[in-house]
């Protein structure tokens, strides 16, 4: 339970130098794992279209989304475990080829109860995909370039959500047919199925795993997990504890997540191993992920749903908002890791200035007005482009150092379990604050009307005055929300800076340092 010397630098001993088979098979799971975040991120874009085009109600079609959520977080702590044990090549063309057939069939279904149930095994199956590529990036790259396998994994924060907005708006806008938001996957899957096939050799399976899986907490993770997505992302909708939904689904959900984390603890052989949380960087680290996943929030996703309430923006008109992010993450997370490589540089700090950097674009963002189109927001999401790989890679380089080889599965779940969960609990908070500070400055409005307005020297024009006061609502209730993300940031900065030094990884290859190989 005590600090564990960083890995960085060096690790045990045991696998096979990397081979170019290898990277092409980790090329194959880049792209697997950056399409589920892709087709994650579209179904929440593209919904509007996707209802309008199967007459559903708003209502019941935001379950589309929260069962492909849950089905995603579902996946994300067992999906090492199962890896290893079917082996990597076999368990990545199995998953990929069930959410790849789904996609196919999703634009022929109208029945709602089956659109819902296809769309949980898809989530199931591609959000397994995920978890995949850090496990293959810290299992199978030396130091010298392990860090650039751990930029690779922050495109799926980064890069993925981002341009996602841009994809859809092509579509929906461009091509006018919502059925490609299912479809665009199918080349993609194609071309990472390819790669994995050929660069990850044919192994059995290991049936003599099941022998010690711990099925407890596999009975209890499971709906746990499933419930808390639910009642998280459909809190807010349904009034969070004034619903029996939301009621039961949290306490039922906690009661099992409970369960789970007892069984882990106690179990010889856990899914995730939560003693790891006795080493500080993997503690402090870990805190800091959820809560700069949260701050993320105001990147792509606050300003988009700021233009869409105020002037009606589409996907394809607020796409250069996430394009402005997105698009120089695919370099800039590599120009970290080169950053870090170099024996002069402390990467919590370099943690710290993104941070700040992010609470900075926060924070200017703030001072937005009803007036604002994409044009205004260009320098907050500037310093969230530079900010976000600072912070996201400098991150994952702390935390996974302290982390052996084979201890890889563990971490590579509970990071990705950590990222689901945050997501869902971010949208949920942002979504509470803005109601809340809505109906706050509504109030004041309102009030402030009702005074002063039997002195005005000619009636108004209710339809306009409430627009404009909507307006108004919107704006400060955005505004509201941008610092509460910022504060968060800039408090996430002298914690980043408890964390342990990490020194840089050495760049000088080493036979005797070759890592175990990835198929466990």
């Amino acid at each position: 339970m005590a600090d564990v010397a960083p890995t960085a630098a060096g690790a045990p001993p045991g696998g096979p130098p990397l081979t170019a088979r290898a990277l092409v098979a980790l090329l194959g799971i880049l792209i697997s794992a950056m399409m589920s975040g892709l087709n994650s991120r579209s179904g929440a874009l593209g919904l509007s279209d996707v209802r309008g085009a199967l007459g559903f109600g708003s209502d019941e079609a935001s379950w589309l989304n929260t069962v492909y959520s849950a089905g995603e977080l579902v996946a994300m702590p067992f999906t090492t475990w199962f890896s290893i044990t079917f082996t990597v090549r076999r368990f990545h063309l199995y998953v990929i080829s069930i959410s790849t057939l789904i996609a196919i069939a999703l634009p022929f279904v109208v029945n709602l109860h089956l659109l819902l149930a296809l769309r949980t095994i898809q989530g199931v199956s591609a959000g397994a995909l995920i978890p995949l590529l850090m496990m293959m990036a810290l299992r199978t790259l030396p130091p010298p370039i392990r860090l650039h396998g751990l930029a690779l994994y922050a495109l799926t924060s980064t890069f993925a959500p981002n341009v996602a907005i841009w994809i859809v708006g092509q579509w929906t806008d461009v091509l006018d047919d919502w059925r490609l938001l299912y479809w665009q996957m199918i080349p993609m899957a194609l071309v990472s199925a390819a790669l994995v096939a050929w660069g990850l050799p044919r192994e059995p399976i290991d049936w003599k795993r099941f022998s010690s899986i711990n099925w407890p907490a596999l009975m209890a993770g499971v709906p746990g997990l499933f419930l808390l997505a639910v009642a998280l992302d459909q809190g807010n909708r349904l009034d969070w504890f004034h619903s029996p939904v939301i009621s039961i689904s949290m306490a039922i959900g906690s009661a099992c997540l409970v369960a789970y984390g007892v069984f882990e603890w106690f179990h010889p052989a856990p899914f995730v191993k939560f003693q790891l949380l006795g080493r500080r960087n993997l503690s402090i680290g870990f805190t800091i992920f959820v809560l700069m996943l949260i701050a993320l929030i105001s990147g792509a996703v606050l300003p988009s749903s700021f233009l869409a309430s105020i002037w009606g923006y589409r996907a394809l008109q607020t796409a250069p908002i996430g394009l402005i992010i997105g698009l120089p993450q695919l370099i800039a997370g590599s120009l970290v890791a080169i950053l870090l490589y170099q024996k002069w540089v402390d990467a919590r700090l370099v943690l710290a200035a993104g941070l700040a950097l992010i609470g900075l674009s926060c924070f200017r963002a703030a001072q937005v007005d009803s007036n604002w189109i994409w044009e205004q927001f260009v320098p907050t999401q500037l310093m969230q482009a530079a900010g976000q790989p600072m912070a996201v890679v400098s991150m994952l380089f702390l935390a996974t150092s302290v982390v052996h080889p084979m201890e890889g599965p563990h971490i590579a779940g509970f990071v990705n379990t950590l990222r689901a969960i945050s997501s869902l609990l971010g949208a949920a908070m942002v979504n509470r604050l803005m109601e809340v500070r809505e109906h706050f400055h509504s109030y004041i409005l309102v009030d402030r009307f009702g005074a002063i307005g039997q002195s005005l020297p000619s009636t108004p024009d209710i339809a306009a005055l409430s627009s404009a006061i909507n307006a108004q609502v919107v704006t400060l209730a955005t505004a509201d929300v941008y610092r509460v993300l910022g504060a968060v940031a800039f408090v996430l900065v002298p914690l980043a800076l408890l964390m342990q030094f990490v020194p840089a990884p050495n760049t000088t290859p080493q036979r005797s340092h070759q890592l175990a190989p990835a198929n466990g």
